[in-house]
């Protein structure tokens, strides 16, 4: 027992105080196996859930690795009961396996005779079972091995599918790169998920996950079938793919509302695959259409219920889930473990951000106190339409518009929730908005002219949440300041000092101390900016802090925009 920062309950519930020293470090340890909750100011809610638990053991970690997590960062002595309970669960994953058979076809193994007999008695479970062949081994009808997982699954039983999965078509498919280098998080989520055989990638939002989706097809060089939420996505992926690997554009086809194209690689959005005709599913032969060795599902979160259903006959396919969160608002997170797969990678976003992959997220709220008038309205104003009225009142209006000119400069995203809100905060801020009715075209037009950087601002309805590839964190900012000297930490860790380095001949840290120091002593002040490049590491930026700090120098950070 410590003094940590978190709280463990018997009811499976962790609270972790925000504010403690450890609340960081802790928040990546046990974000491996517990689901956030709640998070308001101060206490941080966290459950452990058998899902949650199974997921962590499939990517890895084991019970021993979950509770000396819970017993470093404990305030108070965890609960006995909890930990027999941690461990109970997790040992209950890959209990029952899927397996090969070379006479039957598939059978389910356990080397637990009494757990074997246990799952067979359950109704939904029995009528799928075959011939017994021994007391650790039965026989599955090849078509249930989808429905069977499933069944375990609810059952607390949750099975390993070591059956194999069929190569598909070949097709060759490379990564290109041309310019660029995949990351080595991307290259592991790649690994990691080919090893497991299908499963779920879990990288947060601009960490690359369509690069992993190249990354995945590349290994498997077979037909592949992109299911993504819709139209721009699917374009925004083709576009990738041309750049990421050697497809050309007759190997893409896209499979939408607009275009019905069947191609080695075929993206198809999930709205047309759900849409019926007749009562019936009129597109959902596409998955039987051509023999494709590999399925990627981008942002699994989303995918729609009928598409489970189908999903449950195609097991023997290898299915790849992108997400960044694994958390369904339908509560069929149990049916994406079972039917997709489980987790076989995730990195916490504070971890690659610290790398300088994606942007710092800087989050702040802003309360805003209604006028007299307001008040009174909201006061006289129906239950229901309360929440709407605050949330599109003219006081938050004009603070919106007040921000986002005060960040003219910068690459600025409104996103909102009401149409008519975002319509007037576009006219008052003169700048384009994308929401439900923009045509297809148009919303790619937008798209392309804000990544350019020709449109500084874009009003967005929640059209821009699902699938849409915006800029990354900006490459190195203009350090050319005339009252400053500048120590610029290159991506390779290297340094140049200005005035007096150049960009041609970067230098290590120890050959720029005599040159800062001279370059501070130039400019008559005694002020150091020091310029990161995203891809920077925090070692190198700390070096430059710990030197500034020796001299007596005031440090300007200018670590990307």
């Amino acid at each position: 027992m410590s003094d940590g920062p978190l709280i463990v309950q018997s009811d499976k519930t962790l609270l972790l105080d925000i504010d403690h020293i450890l609340s960081d470090e802790c928040r990546r340890a046990i974000a491996a196996f517990a689901e956030l909750e709640k998070s308001p100011e101060h206490i941080h809610t966290y459950r452990l859930t058998p899902l949650g638990l199974w997921n962590a053991r499939a990517a890895g970690h084991d019970a021993e690795q979950v509770v000396d997590v819970l017993l470093k960062y404990s305030r108070y002595a965890v609960p006995h009961s909890l930990l027999v309970d941690i461990a109970e669960t997790m040992s209950r994953y890959g209990r029952l396996r899927l397996e090969a058979h070379p006479v039957h076809g598939l059978i389910l193994v356990s080397n637990d005779a009494a757990v074997l007999k246990e799952v067979t008695r359950g109704k939904k479970v029995a009528p799928m079972l075959g011939l017994q062949l021994d007391p650790e081994t039965i026989v599955v009808h090849p078509g249930q091995r989808g429905f069977l997982k499933q069944a375990l699954l609810k059952l607390g039983w949750p099975a390993e599918d070591f059956a194999g999965y069929v190569d598909g078509e070949h097709h060759e498919i490379a990564l290109k790169q041309d310019g660029w280098k995949i990351r080595k998080y991307q290259e592991l989520a790649a690994e990691g998920f080919w090893h497991g055989g299908s499963g779920v990638v879990v990288l947060p939002c601009g960490a690359g996950k369509t690069i992993v989706g190249a990354a995945a097809m590349a290994h498997a060089k077979a037909t592949t079938l992109i299911l993504v939420t819709n139209t721009v996505a699917a374009r925004q992926w083709r576009d990738e793919l041309l750049r990421r690997t050697d497809l050309n554009e007759d190997d893409i086809g896209e499979y939408s509302g607009a275009k019905k194209e069947i191609r080695p690689v075929t993206i198809a959005t999930y709205q047309v695959m759900t849409t019926r005709k007749n009562g019936l599913y009129a597109h959902l032969d596409l998955f039987d259409a051509i023999d494709w060795g590999l399925i990627i599902y981008d942002e699994v979160h989303l995918l729609p219920a009928p598409i489970f259903r189908f999903t449950a006959d195609i097991q023997s396919r290898r299915r790849l889930g992108l997400t960044a969160t694994l958390v369904r608002e339908d509560g069929m997170e149990g049916e994406v473990f079972s039917l997709i797969g489980p987790k076989r990678f995730d990195v916490p976003w504070k971890e690659i951000e610290a790398q300088g992959y994606i942007a710092p997220a800087d989050c702040v709220e802003v309360r805003i106190t209604l006028t007299d008038e307001e008040r009174l309205n909201y006061a006289t104003a129906e239950q229901e339409d309360r929440y709407r009225f605050c949330s599109t009142s003219q006081s938050k209006k004009t603070v919106a518009i007040a921000l986002a000119k005060q960040h003219a400069n910068d690459q600025v995203l409104v996103i909102g929730q009401y149409i008519d809100q975002l319509d007037q905060l576009s006219e008052a801020l003169g700048v384009p908005v994308i929401k439900g009715d923009t045509p297809i075209k148009e919303r790619e037009r937008l798209y392309a002219l804000f990544r350019s950087g020709e449109i500084k601002c874009l009003v967005v309805s929640k059209v821009a949440n699902f699938s849409i590839d915006l800029p990354e964190a900006t490459d190195l900012p203009s350090v050319q300041d005339p009252v400053q000297a500048t120590v610029i930490i290159t991506e390779d860790n290297q340094y140049v000092v200005l005035p007096g380095g150049s960009m041609d001949q970067p230098l290590e840290f120890d050959d720029i101390k005599e040159m800062a120091a001279a370059a501070v002593e130039s400019q008559g002040e005694m002020k150091l900016k020091i310029a990161g490049h995203r891809k920077a590491s925090y070692e190198a930026i700390f070096n430059v802090l710990a030197l500034s700090q020796a001299n007596g120098w005031d440090p300007v950070l200018a670590y990307d925009k």
